[in-house]
């Protein structure tokens, strides 16, 4: 009777581009972890080391939680790459990082609002306003540094 409501091949489709937003979510996490690594390296003095190692660790978390997710979904283990290069220069890395967390938050706030798995929405939600407050740091010591 319902059934124009309930078209498997939509389902599946969306299934797999969660699955596949996911993966990329992953390797952006992964990326990130190498890059602000590196940036932290180049640093200009300890609090922006210290702040950039602290974005880091959420970074680290997202990837853990996108992960977690990742295994449950398909019972594989994700296999991660790097899928942006981290420029070598502190400017431009901090460039980069800027328009990578705020290109981040959107495509983690459009992950939440395609899926209707409320844990899977609310990770990527809060994931979103980390990526958001990260994007800020990184602007003021932009800034700082122009």
């Amino acid at each position: 009777m319902y059934s124009y409501l309930y078209n498997y091949d939509d389902t599946n489709r969306q299934s797999n581009k969660l699955m596949s937003d996911i993966e990329r979510a992953i390797n952006g996490e992964y990326s990130a972890i190498n890059c602000y690594a590196k940036l932290a390296e180049m640093a200009s003095n300890d609090m922006e080391r210290k702040q950039i190692l602290e974005i880091r660790k959420d970074e680290i978390k997202h990837f853990q939680e996108f992960g977690q997710i990742y295994v449950s979904l398909t019972g594989r283990q994700p296999q991660p790459k790097i899928i942006h290069e981290c420029p070598n220069i502190y400017l431009k890395g901090l460039n980069f990082a800027i328009q990578d967390e705020q290109e981040t938050v959107d495509f983690y706030l459009d992950i939440a609002d395609e899926t209707s798995n409320q844990y899977i929405k609310e990770v990527f939600r809060r994931a979103s306003v980390d990526e958001q407050n990260h994007a800020v740091w990184f602007l003021y010591y932009f800034s700082k540094a122009k």
